[in-house]
């Protein structure tokens, strides 16, 4: 989710706007297509020019856990959206398993039919169940948990407590990553930062979002280590060869917070 905003929700001069399901509404404007759920904010967009690419900046920082994981066995994402993240992994990293849990059926299928979301397979898996619920029951099953959850505009309630950040930590194996995309402008999120460094204390970094104040968290179940954190720039320059995003940009804007 992006708080930019730029929704017409009916026929405009900016764009063309219509509705998919009792609160999932589309729009388009110059060549991208956006979805928004109850609400003008952008929960996911995608150029038709290229939809397997990453259209929105703070998706594209999410996938800054790839310098700590650049071939993961498996990411699990909680909120699918317009399935961004889902496609760009499917696509881009082909020896990753994905499993996306999303709360509303409907978010699926508008994903499915008007956001070239591919059909479940042996590398991807898409289940409808409120996310804490399900990484609660399934422990050491992931390398990296993305967490992109919001409702009428907020942080979902049940995706940003301190049992959840427990449970995300559980479902972590090892060496695992668990990466939040939160609003800087939310008014709970120092508390929201507080819990996560409660639960992943000193192992926790963030990623400002420019222009439109998302904040990316990563947060390491342990620490990588003196030489993944020192070999972060030359890993960059090879992900942005490999995956095409601005790696080097996101090493730069990378702060480690220091433990409270």
């Amino acid at each position: 989710m992006s708080s930019a905003r730029g929704f017409s929700g009916r026929d405009s001069s900016r764009g063309t706007g219509w509705r998919a399901g009792a609160r999932v509404e589309l729009s388009e404007q110059d060549g991208v297509r956006s979805l928004h759920l109850g609400s003008s904010m952008v929960q996911s967009a995608m150029r038709l020019a290229a939809p397997e690419a990453l259209e929105l900046a703070y998706t594209k920082c999410m996938m800054g856990f790839a310098l700590f994981h650049p071939c993961p066995g498996h990411v699990m994402m909680i909120g699918l959206g317009g399935g961004s993240l889902t496609k760009f992994v499917y696509h881009r990293l082909p020896r990753t398993k994905t499993t996306v849990i999303e709360i509303d059926a409907q978010v699926v299928a508008t994903a499915r039919n008007y956001f070239f979301l591919p059909p479940d397979d042996d590398r991807l898996q898409v289940f409808v169940a409120e996310g804490g619920e399900y990484i609660g029951s399934h422990p050491y099953a992931t390398d990296v948990l993305m967490v992109d959850g919001f409702d009428d505009g907020l942080q979902a309630p049940s995706l940003c407590s301190q049992d959840f950040y427990n449970r995300a930590r559980e479902a972590l194996k090892r060496n695992g990553l668990l990466v939040i995309n939160l609003l800087g402008s939310d008014k709970g999120f120092q508390e929201y930062i507080r819990r996560i460094e409660n639960s992943f204390p000193g192992n926790v970094a963030t990623l400002k979002v420019e222009p439109h104040g998302n904040v990316i968290v990563f947060a390491f179940k342990h620490d990588p280590g003196k030489l993944v954190w020192e070999s972060l720039p030359e890993r960059a320059r090879k992900l942005e060869t490999d995956l095409g995003l601005p790696f080097t940009q996101f090493v730069r804007k990378l702060h480690r917070r220091k433990p409270s």
